[in-house]
């Protein structure tokens, strides 16, 4: 027999609880299975925008929902789905620029048209709910999701971007990494949660990894992380010093796409890669401390598998000052040493680096304090997937 489907359409705004579902299939099938719900995720521009979406999906994934990604056409959110095997679908978007440009008039065109591509897509798709992590590519999607009276779940760090902020008007819930972000939002929209941790990341094995990197035991792993873009800065400064630093460790340095350096290829006690990913846990696993980038999303997964860090923030030529935010925070909270960008050099990387390595086991006592007392932000946000659909 043949199945026959009915279409619910929801009320959704009477109460904070009932946050999901606008459009419900339900199956008439002879078997009796019910049809998948389908949520929409949507972010993009650095892998700290997909990351936390993996996540979700991954938690998902052996559960009754269809997951489905709108990015840019050429973003590296189109790389990571099509590596996760998740249906994409590119969209027009224009660069949200906090400063006068001719492009700017140009980008309202692109972000009109995002819409109108988004909103087809949306009417096509028919899902429960959008979950935005930011980024420019979100803004279309997120106001074609509003049209469309589909509700929105949007994750923020610890201040909102230029994306964000615009699409907090339209949120149905809002998730913010840091407590301070909170201020930012409408407070009856706003949940302070942390930031999703991806959970094969607690799977790794420290003797695996170090057998992927050809390490030995008996001299600690030191990780540098730039980011999915890389950052050049750091690369030099760590390929400058590694005479010195690999005296005291073992080096793994994920120095980003077309960053790596061809004469180091044999150094000794030196390993690097432009990305890892199936990899990555076990890599993690056999970590002593890590050299990274401020991003939200990083710096938590490392206080959650309580490894010392140095944070180097991108700075404010670069960034509107969140990874700052994030790093003196992270300081102030003892999880983590901290290193201004302008000021980086080798030898101010090596001092910093001379200051974690004694500092280390005070931060991983903060950090285990920490992760005693916090909630998996995770598990929250699979709840509330949860007690909104059923």
């Amino acid at each position: 027999m043949g199945k026959k489907l009915m279409i619910n359409k929801l009320a959704i705004w009477n109460s904070p609880s009932q946050l999901l579902v606008v459009y419900s299939e339900k199956s008439n099938q002879a078997d009796g299975s019910m049809e998948k719900k389908r949520i929409v995720f949507t972010g993009g521009g650095t892998a700290g925008h997909v990351t936390p979406n993996i996540a979700l999906m991954n938690a998902l994934k052996h559960e009754n929902y269809e997951f489905y990604y709108i990015g840019s056409k050429k973003g590296i959110e189109k790389d990571l789905m099509e590596k996760e095997g998740i249906p994409y679908y590119g969209i027009s978007s224009g660069k949200l620029r906090r400063y006068f440009d001719m492009e700017n008039f140009k980008d309202v065109f692109r972000v009109m048209k995002g819409v109108f591509e988004a909103r087809r897509i949306l009417k096509k798709l028919r899902p429960g709910l959008v979950f935005s992590k930011g980024g420019f590519v979100s803004v279309p999607v997120v106001v074609a999701a509003r049209s469309l009276k589909i509700p929105i779940f949007i994750q923020s760090d610890i201040t909102p971007g230029l994306a964000n902020k615009i699409a907090q008007r339209f949120a149905t819930k809002i998730f913010t990494s840091f407590e301070e972000a909170k201020s930012y939002f409408l407070a009856s929209k706003t949940t302070v949660i942390g930031s999703p941790i991806r959970r094969e990341l607690f799977t790794g094995s420290a003797e695996r990894g170090r057998k992927f990197l050809g390490f030995h035991s008996t001299k600690p792993i030191l990780t540098i992380v730039g980011g999915s873009l890389g950052a050049r800065k750091i690369n030099e400064a760590v390929r400058a010093l590694l005479p010195e630093l690999t005296k005291e460790y073992q080096i793994v340095h994920l120095c980003g796409k077309n960053n790596l350096a061809p004469e180091l290829g044999n150094y000794p006690g030196y390993r690097q890669f432009e990305y890892v990913h199936e990899e990555l846990p076990d890599i993690l696993a056999a970590t002593d401390v890590v050299i990274t980038r401020g991003g939200s999303n990083a710096i938590f997964e490392f206080l959650a598998l309580e490894i010392p860090m140095l944070i180097i923030p991108i700075g404010l030529d670069q960034s509107r000052g969140d990874q700052i935010l994030n790093a003196r925070s992270f300081a102030e909270k003892g999880f983590a040493v901290m290193l201004r960008d302008e000021e980086l050099t080798p030898e101010t990387l090596l001092e910093q680096m001379k200051i974690l390595q004694k500092q280390k086991m005070k931060i991983k006592q903060a950090m285990q304090k920490a992760n005693r007392s916090r909630q998996d932000a995770l598990t929250t946000l699979v709840n509330e997937i949860h007690n909104a659909v059923e």
